[in-house]
């Protein structure tokens, strides 16, 4: 499933212990390295799909890319300006920003009904590297989360291309027009 070169693990391995030598609370906004300001922070994409080139092009070069699952500062939905740090499946591009889909550990199978209720569609898309523990994950489809560039603080691991097009695919699906 996971494809990890040494280089890119090596290049993580780097760039996680040259991060603060204490990580913010998980409900602390991402604050800019070079200013100690707020960062302008992953928020949700408005507007659906439009401008958003869905594609599968992991690289590696250590930049988070399309079909890459990176760690990033996710607002909560009730957008009182909690959130946590949580793995997102990079599904595409819009401009320079990143488009993707939070993961989560949790089984919403087990809720889905309740989750359905609520507008919120998950789909399973396996284990992977993401996960120290090697837990199944799944993509939360209903909500398309915006990163601008800086926001994907470290590299996870690059999702199968089938799982991915699969994913795409559902995400279409639920967002068209």
């Amino acid at each position: 499933m996971a494809r990890l070169s040494l280089s890119r693990v090596l290049r993580s391995l780097v760039r996680t212990a040259m991060g603060p030598a204490d990580p913010p609370p998980a409900d602390s906004p991402p604050v800019a390295a070079d200013r100690g300001t707020p960062a302008r922070g992953v928020r949700d994409l408005a507007g659906g799909l439009a401008g958003v080139d869905l594609v599968h092009r992991p690289e590696d070069d250590g930049d988070p890319d399309p079909g890459e699952v990176v760690w990033a500062w996710v607002p909560y939905d009730e957008g009182d300006g909690r959130g946590k740090d949580r793995p997102v499946l990079v599904v595409g591009r819009r401009g320079a920003d990143l488009v993707g889909l939070l993961l989560s550990s949790q089984d919403h199978d087990r809720d889905a009904a309740d989750e359905a209720r609520h507008g919120r569609r998950w789909m399973d898309v396996g284990r992977g590297g993401w996960d120290p523990r090697g837990r199944p994950s799944e993509a939360r489809l209903d909500r398309l989360l915006l990163l601008p560039p800086g926001t994907a603080r470290r590299e996870g691991a690059a999702l199968d291309r089938a799982v991915f097009d699969d994913v795409v695919a559902a995400v279409r699906a639920l967002h068209r027009g």
